[in-house]
């Protein structure tokens, strides 16, 4: 019985990870590319490129509202060795970026179109509803 436990204890030792010290192995990068260009009136551009496939590019200006209006693109290499790239725009609307790679929600169905349609009707005839959802009738 004892050798038993010992052929076991043997195994798992055999079969334990090999020591992980925690930190990530690191190598550098070279930069290909790095451009950038800021007018001082709000007005920049970048664009950067590395030797692993990152790149960036992005257009500023100022915006309307005090904020900087963006527009642009990343792409990144993934583990499967295609590239994923997402474009996007930032503005007063918020971040809006683009790409396959984004889940989209599935179509309403049918039904629910319906009701939504039939909401916004009942509210353009100024029907109210209370905050359980019941309807509140005015005379």
């Amino acid at each position: 019985m004892q050798l038993v436990v010992l052929a076991c204890l043997a195994a798992f030792a055999a079969a334990a990870p090999q020591q992980f010290t925690g930190k990530p192995e690191y190598r550098q990068i070279a930069i290909l590319r790095d451009e950038r260009e800021d007018r001082g009136d709000g007005n920049f551009r970048y664009e950067f490129e590395t030797e692993n496939g990152i790149h960036v590019n992005a257009v500023g200006t100022p915006g309307e509202k005090g904020q900087s209006n963006i527009e642009g693109f990343y792409r990144f290499p993934l583990d499967d060795g295609s590239i994923a790239e997402v474009r996007y725009i930032a503005d007063e609307f918020g971040y809006r970026p683009e790409s396959p790679l984004i889940p989209t929600p599935h179509p309403l169905p049918a039904h629910a179109v319906e009701q939504i349609r039939l909401a916004e009707e009942l509210r353009r005839q100024g029907v109210e509803w209370d905050q359980f959802g019941f309807r509140i009738n005015r005379k």
